[in-house]
């Protein structure tokens, strides 16, 4: 697939080293893989969650960090939208802009 946004992984990863072997190995996936449908997906990601009809969110390093994405199966296009450490996923203001499809 083709991955657009890597610099919100390379950014996060800089303020967050102990993220980049987890996001490399995720990033390794994705680009090797052409997933047609989110259940192609979900065999690959068993813990990858579809949510509010738009983002496809990863747990990334053993549930440490959320990535949060939107994926065009037709074109092979997966978005990286952001990446939150697991506390930043679980705060109301991150799920208000989740649910309002505003990230």
């Amino acid at each position: 697939m083709i991955i657009v946004g890597r610099k919100v992984t390379v950014t996060f990863g800089r303020s967050h080293p102990n993220s980049r072997s987890a996001l490399s190995a995720w990033e390794k996936i994705i680009h090797q893989t052409n997933y047609h449908s989110f259940n192609e997906l979900k065999r690959t990601f068993l813990s990858a969650d579809y949510v509010y009809h738009r983002y496809t969110i990863f747990n990334i390093g053993g549930n440490k960090f959320r990535l949060i994405t939107e994926i065009d199966y037709a074109a092979l296009v997966l978005n990286i939208k952001c990446i939150f450490t697991h506390a930043e996923y679980s705060m109301k203001k991150n799920e208000e802009l989740m649910r309002k499809c505003k990230l």
